[in-house]
């Protein structure tokens, strides 16, 4: 006798029509994917979506299958949703339109915890799976678990370390998120984690083993680009990063290194920064940006190209040799180093958290010490003199899982917890 077909609804803290985050890709990419499967009988999305006008509440549709939630959180430490009368009304009615079996949902943020509850309270025998894309259930600090003030690395919680961290919270408060949290956590039926180091915070934190797997997230299946042509004489010189332009991505770090290089060396590499949202940091961090990147555009080592959409991705890497990740914090799976890894250009990353994981340093990129400004400049230009040794990482390279691949894992997680059900 064959398995039911499944309906899929798949949840996200932002859409990526809005916002070209990792999580909200990961989670779009994965509802596509679902859809195109036979033992699928419906697939939808579901973003949180914000119009300048607040939490109405409201719910919409973005296009066929998909629906903009106009929800949010107003107690953050919390995470508890602002609007508790479409809770209790609006989004229930979706629930019960929809019918899924399966609730596949990549956050919690901007959503708040309790419509857990609401769709368990509809139907519970919906499944639901939750995957986590960051520590924000283990960490106040914007789940990035780097110590406020200090901005170093923090590698254990409790309600003490979290309140020196807020020290207008009281230690009670922190021990009441935690048990908040947990108690929401409890609903889900399994989580996933891109990574193995993500998956052993949690595990550390509280959720036992067995509830929660490693899944990578999926990537175009696109094929490796071509090596960059190179002149005569020229080596693999040229290092791109793309992302956010923010302080955990350490890009003032990698810009530092490169100051400390001498002139005439680092001349010897070129550096493009394709990457958005400075203009949303603070003025002391914007300034410290501009002054580096003045200077080395001077030099002719920086080239500022800017945001970009996703689909520019391809192009815009085909002209770099390598792809670097400077970020001071610990990631958990950085999605540009599988869009990297997926068009054949070996990483330069930080030896912490997720970014140690994906890269194997000597394989298929190579390691610099987190935060070490000095150790990035040197590191570049170092690499920047390679030819045959970029070929030898370029051919280390693994390639990731494809958007349909990813989807045939977690469908088959989704057997397996029918059949621990049963």
């Amino acid at each position: 006798m064959s398995e039911p077909k499944q309906r899929i609804l798949t949840f996200s803290h932002g859409h990526p029509d809005f916002h070209l985050g990792g999580g909200e890709l990961a989670a779009y990419n994965l509802y596509k994917a679902y859809g195109k499967r036979p033992d699928v009988e419906a697939s939808y999305f579901v973003a949180r979506h914000d119009r300048g006008r607040g939490a109405t509440g409201a719910i919409s549709l973005r296009r066929q299958n998909e629906y903009l939630w106009e929800q949010s959180v107003g107690d953050w430490l919390r995470m508890r949703s602002v609007n508790s009368h479409s809770l209790q009304n609006s989004f229930p009615d979706l629930i019960r339109a929809l019918r899924p079996t399966v609730v596949h949902t990549h956050h919690y943020l901007h959503l708040g915890l309790e419509y857990l509850q609401v769709i368990k309270r509809i139907d519970p025998a919906i499944r639901i799976v939750m995957t986590l894309h960051e520590y924000a259930a283990i960490c106040f600090n914007n789940g990035q678990m780097i110590k406020t003030g200090t901005q170093r690395l923090c590698t254990r919680e409790s309600p003490e370390d979290c309140r020196r961290c807020f020290p207008d919270r009281s230690v009670e408060d922190f021990w009441l998120r935690k048990h908040r949290f947990r108690g929401y956590f409890r609903l889900v039926d399994h989580f996933v984690a891109p990574s193995e180091f993500l998956r052993q915070r949690y595990i550390d934190w509280g959720i036992a083993p067995e509830r929660i797997s490693v899944i990578e997230n999926g990537q175009a299946s696109s094929g490796m680009l071509p090596p960059r042509a190179l002149p005569d004489g020229e080596t693999r010189n040229r290092f791109a990063f793309f992302g956010q332009i923010n302080p955990y991505k350490g890009i003032d770090v990698l810009l530092e290194g490169l100051m400390l290089l001498k002139k005439s060396e680092r001349r010897k590499l070129v550096l493009e920064v394709h990457g958005a949202n400075l203009e949303f940091q603070t003025e002391e961090f914007q300034a410290r940006i501009a002054r580096l990147r003045k200077r080395l555009e001077a030099d002719g080592t920086v080239q500022w190209i800017g945001p970009y959409e996703p689909f520019q991705m391809k192009q815009r890497m085909a002209h770099a040799d390598w792809v670097v990740i400077p970020s001071i914090w610990w990631e958990n799976s950085p999605m540009v180093i599988q869009e990297a890894f997926a068009l054949g250009r070996p990483v330069v990353g930080s030896d912490i958290g997720g970014m140690a994981e994906k890269i194997t340093d000597g394989v298929d990129g190579v390691h610099v010490p987190a935060r070490n400004a000095r150790a990035w400049g040197e590191t570049l230009l170092q690499l920047s003199s390679y030819k045959d040794e970029w070929t030898r990482l370029r051919d280390g390279i693994t390639q990731p899982l494809t958007y349909d691949q990813c989807a045939e894992a977690h469908m088959k997680l989704v057997r397996n917890i029918a059949k621990v059900a049963a």
